[in-house]
């Protein structure tokens, strides 16, 4: 009985080990394509919360592709660094409207008296 399980389990290591590397008329397994990410960030408009909550990276060997994450973080990086540019540039000119509503302005001259009757 165990000469016929270990004869039974050489046979069925060799089929399998012929299907993998491709022996008789059949090919050898396809390479299989690697995952690529799909919801890519959009490149016409800026990223919103969706978009990122959308966002998964494909599973890779050791985790997910450097390259992918890399493109993601990288694109989120500049559009932040974009908006933090114009949020100062607004803050910045807000704080100069209100600079300017609490001194009156001196370029208006003052009406003379003679104006008036006339």
């Amino acid at each position: 009985m165990f000469l016929f399980l270990v004869v039974a389990l050489a046979v069925v290591v060799g089929a399998v080990t012929l299907a993998v590397v491709g022996g008789g008329d059949n090919a050898p397994l396809p390479e299989a394509a690697p995952e690529r990410l799909q919801d890519s960030l959009p490149p016409d408009r800026p990223v919103s919360r969706a978009d990122v909550d959308r966002l998964r990276f494909p599973l890779a060997a050791r985790g997910y592709r450097m390259a992918d994450v890399d493109d993601a973080l990288g694109r989120l990086a500049a559009e932040l660094a974009e908006r933090d540019a114009r949020i100062t540039d607004l803050e910045s000119a807000l704080a100069g409207a209100r600079a300017a509503g609490e001194h009156p302005s001196m370029d208006k001259p003052a009406a003379h008296p003679e104006d008036d009757q006339r």
